[in-house]
């Protein structure tokens, strides 16, 4: 579709959202982009959007989302809310002209995210997500020598995002009613999408899986604070096989909480017919007469993600041509998530 878009002048931003990752990384990012002006933040609670506003230079600082797009009439919005308002936020912003740009996970449900790719449709605007993850260089490089089939056929892919006692110990992560899930819908989305953008979105079959609470509800502290285990009411850890059309197969494994021996996991590794690769940093290797022969090799992997993940998604309001984690693929993805969580509460395959 064709986007209506702004290639000239100054574009208006607006954050919804007054939290951590608005100030440290969108907020952050767009002041790193010229040709931007911060113009609103709106949270419901008035006294942090007053001191979020005086930290980042923004002028105005708002309670409604409504108000602030009438009053502001942005180009853009970013949407930095808990995962229980990505919904009708994005909406109201696609339905008041902007392009708006959306933590992950899209929504709640694939429902959900399906409407919101209809309404961008509808809008003619651009909606997309930050999947960070896939807009490292590591992620570039090995979707290319994918696709050039430097790796033959990539028929078993491994995406871990484990911690071992990584619970939140702020926000709303641990309430189901608010987010959604636990790691699946939170860190293991991430790396879900990387796998996905590497191998260029195959076509799933089935999806089977199975669930833990085992610890979470059990302990009170860890890697990233303390919570109340009365209130743990998301998954410990998640363990899936996604079986695509051209009978590859993606496992995926993600843990807030899992006895392991690295503090955390976050990677993905693609095995093919004629060499394997791993993600972060991005590495090539084969076998030669039982010698692992390296054919590519980072030192370090990409720290840059999250600014060019915004970069991108800028340059797409602005008309360039860029691959987006648009609203299609959001979509997909979360489609994804739903399938792993009704496999595993249901026992039974779930085939799309």
């Amino acid at each position: 579709m064709e986007f209506i878009t702004s290639t000239a002048g100054t574009l208006k931003v607006a954050l919804v959202g007054a939290g951590q990752v608005a100030e440290k990384v969108h907020a952050a990012c767009y002041r790193q982009i010229p040709g931007l002006e911060l113009v609103a933040v709106v949270d419901c609670d008035r006294a942090r959007a007053q001191a979020f506003a005086g930290r980042n230079g923004i002028a105005r600082a708002c309670t409604s989302l409504e108000k602030m797009l009438q009053a502001e009439r942005p180009d853009i919005v970013s949407i930095c809310t808990p995962n229980l308002f990505h919904h009708q936020q994005v909406i109201t912003a696609l339905q008041h002209g902007c392009h708006v740009f959306c933590e992950k996970p899209p929504a709640m449900s694939a429902a959900q995210a399906l409407e919101m790719w209809q309404a961008a449709e509808q809008a003619g605007r651009l909606l997309a997500y930050d999947f960070h993850h896939r807009f490292a260089d590591d992620a570039r490089i090995l979707r290319q020598k994918v696709d050039e089939g430097e790796l033959g056929d990539v028929y078993v892919t491994t995406a871990r995002a484990l911690r071992r006692c990584g619970v939140p110990g702020w926000g709303n992560f641990i309430d189901k009613t608010q987010s959604g899930g636990g790691p699946l819908i939170d860190i293991g989305i991430h790396m879900l999408d990387a796998a996905m953008y590497v191998l260029g979105f195959p076509a799933v079959r089935k999806v089977t899986a199975q669930m833990f609470q085992k610890i979470g509800n059990r302990k009170s502290e860890g890697q990233f604070g303390s919570w109340d285990p009365q209130k743990y009411s998301v998954e410990d850890s998640v363990f899936a096989a996604i079986e695509f059309c051209n009978g590859g197969l993606l496992r995926l494994e993600t843990s807030f909480a899992l006895n392991i021996q690295p503090q955390s996991v976050m990677n993905v590794e693609f095995c093919g017919d004629k060499a394997g690769a791993t993600l972060f940093p991005a590495q090539v290797y084969t076998d030669e007469k039982g010698e692992l022969v390296r054919l590519f090799h980072r030192e370090v992997a990409d720290d840059q993600r999250h600014v060019r993940s915004v970069q991108a998604f800028v340059a797409a309001v602005r008309g360039e041509t860029v691959s987006l984690a648009d609203a299609e693929q959001g979509y997909r993805i979360q489609q994804l998530v739903a399938a792993v969580y009704q496999s595993a509460e249901s026992g039974e395959s779930v085939f799309l």
